[in-house]
């Protein structure tokens, strides 16, 4: 049985974390708090302007009586966790009757999107849904070989073609088998590729309409994969990808010891993006849903309510 989320942050140690801890372990909330609150929170990859909105908004909290540092840290739990709470946080992919669920994931190259796709695919094979993923990236070679291993392990359908081969082809291909096989879900791993480049930016484009007529309608989801190492840079691609394409939610991958995650905050506020998925590590099953509540509580040293 898969562990909840709290309890796999609250074994990771990251620097941000314990930042925002030294932060709330100060003897007195006085200006100072608030000044190094604020410096913690840009440091972990919080925007200036949402750095200052959150610490106002804890400021006009505390307001109202005295609160001891303790107390001041599950308000600002709270505070955390309702700014992450973007409709659909933590909202598994919904497999209904009928057509095959298509789910295309996107991103910069490097953001993980094959070792997420694997493992999803692994998930809802688990759990009795008959799998099929399409390798569209086809400019990787091992992308496609990686998926396979994956595959004679797990048990899931994987289409492919020929290096260099049209990632539209391929996506055909899969969604066509998937609905004529009466298969429940078809998860696409796409090639990575700069947000700024508008070339493939437009063969993306093509996957989507080829999908479109293929199910009379868009895919189901369409998940961008972000790298919490990013930092603001995830923000800019998410704002990026979110204006071209009709983007359903985040998976954010690594967020591990060396991950900040101030970006999560960010993407939930400013883009009313949810984050559906985050990577704890790099276990078959370190791929688990996202839950506000318990990444703020886990983050600030909390126990989890």
């Amino acid at each position: 049985m898969l562990k909840g989320l709290f309890s796999r942050l609250s074994g990771l140690t990251t620097s941000w974390g314990e930042a925002l801890k030294g932060v709330f372990s100060r003897t007195s909330l006085d200006e100072g708090f608030f000044d190094e609150l604020e410096e913690v929170l840009i440091s972990g990859d919080v925007g200036l302007e949402l750095a200052s909105s959150l610490v106002e908004d804890l400021r006009r909290r505390l307001s109202s009586r005295a609160f001891a540092p303790e107390e001041a840290r599950l308000e600002f739990v709270s505070l955390l966790a309702e700014r992450l709470s973007t409709p659909g946080a933590g909202e598994e992919l919904r497999i209904e009757g009928g057509r095959p669920a298509v789910v295309l994931f996107l991103g910069v190259n490097g953001s993980g999107k094959t070792t997420t796709v694997a493992k999803l695919a692994r998930r809802f094979s688990d759990l009795g849904k008959r799998v099929v993923v399409a390798a569209a990236d086809t400019f990787r070679a091992a992308a496609s070989d990686q998926l396979k291993v994956w595959a004679s392990r797990v048990g899931f359908r994987v289409v492919s073609q020929g290096e260099g081969a049209d990632p539209a082809a391929v996506v055909h291909d899969a969604v066509s088998s998937a609905i004529a096989r009466g298969e429940d879900l078809v998860l696409v791993d796409t090639a990575g590729r700069l947000h700024t480049r508008h070339n493939l930016m437009e063969e993306l484009s093509k996957v989507f309409r080829v999908c479109s007529r293929l199910l009379e309608g868009e895919p189901r989801e369409s998940l961008l994969v972000l790298d919490a190492v990013t930092g603001q840079n995830g923000l800019r691609q998410a704002q990026t990808f979110a204006s071209r394409f009709r983007v359903t939610g985040v998976v954010l991958t690594k967020y591990d010891s060396s991950a900040k995650g101030g970006v999560v905050v960010e993407i939930g506020t400013k883009l009313s993006l949810p984050v559906r998925y985050i990577g704890v590590g790099e276990g078959d099953d370190d791929l688990i849903p996202f839950d506000p509540r318990s990444f703020a509580a886990a983050l600030l040293g909390v126990r989890a309510s």
